[in-house]
């Protein structure tokens, strides 16, 4: 059954220590595209991400955002990084002596500047946070390959519709075919004698030359190929697995038969049939495109 590749998924969640909210998108694209607006204490965790929408969402064009707060008073396990700290301090107690300013408040400054405090990142709070924030990305992601599903159920639907009319379309020209072959026959039989007027017409090479010309215009083996292609098309479309692009490959197979119908067939009405058919397999096409 086909997937749209446009989705949507939202989820909030709220306990007496976190607030988190989610937000899974998804649209058309040839491959996986990601991008991230993932909270600034779980910015490490993107490749994980990235790997689980990949897995479960396959391809796409896929954005996700991320909201996540401490309700309360937080207080992060700090150490100092004694490294940074000395480097800071010399730095800034050499430029004041050589300007001769006040050195009273480089212990202040120095525990402001970035990296000097270390948080923590084993503490069990942080990973249990984390779980929590994973365990709606899921939920989110979830809700967002159902809203394919059911985008794809419509897509199905509608592309089915276009298969069959242009099997009933088919089916006419079917029917019509022997007609225009007896058309054609007369035609070349009443422009040939015309030509010959009162001579007598070699029956025998005549109906040579006449095979020989319906020959060309025999679209005997398009019928066949045609039909067999909307049967894969159907056939594919209702197989499990995500054949986006495949489909897209079988309407070109059929885009093919379908001219090559219209130019063999050198018949009015065939050819206002076929394009009825093309109108409705550009609709497949456009319909493709979005399909996972």
């Amino acid at each position: 059954m086909l997937k749209s590749m446009t989705g949507f998924g939202t989820v909030n969640f709220e306990n007496d220590n976190v607030a988190i909210s989610v937000e899974v998108k998804s649209i058309n694209s040839k491959s996986q595209d990601f991008s991230f607006k993932l909270p600034r204490a779980f910015q490490d965790k993107e490749a994980e991400v990235k790997t689980f929408l990949g897995q479960t969402l396959e391809r796409g064009k896929v954005s996700i955002a991320i909201e996540f707060s401490r309700k309360g008073v937080v207080k992060p396990k700090l150490t100092i990084n004694p490294g940074i700290f000395k480097a800071y301090y010399e730095d800034l107690k050499a430029n004041s002596e050589a300007v001769g300013a006040s050195a009273n408040d480089i212990l202040r400054i120095v525990t402001s500047l970035p990296e000097v405090y270390d948080v923590d990142k084993t503490d069990n709070e942080i990973q249990k946070e984390w779980e929590q924030v994973f365990l709606a990305i899921k939920e989110a992601t979830k809700k967002c390959d159902e809203f394919r599903a059911a985008e794809g159920k419509i897509l199905q639907s509608q592309i089915e519709t276009c298969i069959n009319k242009i099997k009933d379309l088919s089916a006419k020209i079917n029917a019509h075919d022997p007609q225009r072959l007896e058309k054609i026959r007369e035609r070349i039989r009443e422009r040939v004698q015309e030509h010959l007027k009162n001579k007598d017409i070699d029956e025998v090479r005549f109906e040579q030359e006449l095979i020989y010309y319906i020959e060309k215009l025999d679209i005997s083996e398009e019928k066949v190929r045609l039909a067999a292609h909307l049967d894969y098309f159907i056939e594919t479309m209702n197989s499990p697995e995500a054949n986006g692009k495949k489909l897209g490959f079988i309407a070109q197979e059929i885009g093919r038969e379908i001219n090559t119908t219209g130019s063999k067939a050198n018949d009015a009405q065939i050819q206002r049939w076929v394009v009825e058919m093309k109108d409705e397999l550009e609709k497949i096409k456009e319909q493709t495109l979005n399909v996972l």
